[in-house]
């Protein structure tokens, strides 16, 4: 996890010399930050997808964005990482928040031309992160082996009316 990791292992872990480490990432906040955006560049990437219908379905498709990545064999490890490590330590979850909320939530949110667009982009980031740290972190039954169409059918609304105060 975030706290246990050093720069020495980091650079260790990667076969080069701490202080080429360093030099290219500085500090281990600024390694982790550069960790997370490589993690989560698909999600930052996904605001486009996500507005491409406009309002109508923009819940839904976050949902199963965002859950998809989870469910991908590939991406999962490396984004339940990033989460777990925001939960316990207050300066990895300052890198995730940032990079969630102005990367991709705010953006979504004022696309969308709703009143309070940060208050709303959260609400939805809540939803989501919610479900995702029972279903993948904790693992709370009977969500955690419930079919993914199912789950996204559930939150999608939710999704939907704190995005656009629809559905």
């Amino acid at each position: 996890g975030y706290d246990r990791a050093s720069i020495r292992a980091i650079a260790k872990g990667a076969s080069v010399d701490p202080a080429l480490v360093h030099h290219y990432f500085g500090t281990k906040e600024q390694v982790f930050a550069a960790a997370v955006e490589v993690a989560f560049a698909p999600a930052v990437s996904a605001s486009d997808t996500v507005l491409a219908g406009g309002r109508d379905g923009v819940g839904e498709r976050l949902a199963r964005f965002i859950l998809g990545m989870y469910e991908n064999p590939a991406t999962r490890d490396p984004l339940l990482a990033i989460v777990r490590s925001a939960v316990t330590n207050e300066t990895a979850a300052t890198v995730l928040r940032t990079l969630v909320t102005s990367k991709l939530m705010v953006r979504i949110a004022s696309e969308l031309d709703v009143p309070d667009p940060e208050l709303r982009s959260e609400l939805a980031t809540a939803q989501i992160v919610g479900t995702v740290l029972l279903r993948y972190v904790i693992k709370a039954e009977p969500l955690a082996s419930a079919d993914i169409e199912k789950v996204i059918g559930v939150i999608a609304p939710a999704v939907q009316r704190h995005l656009t105060g629809e559905g």
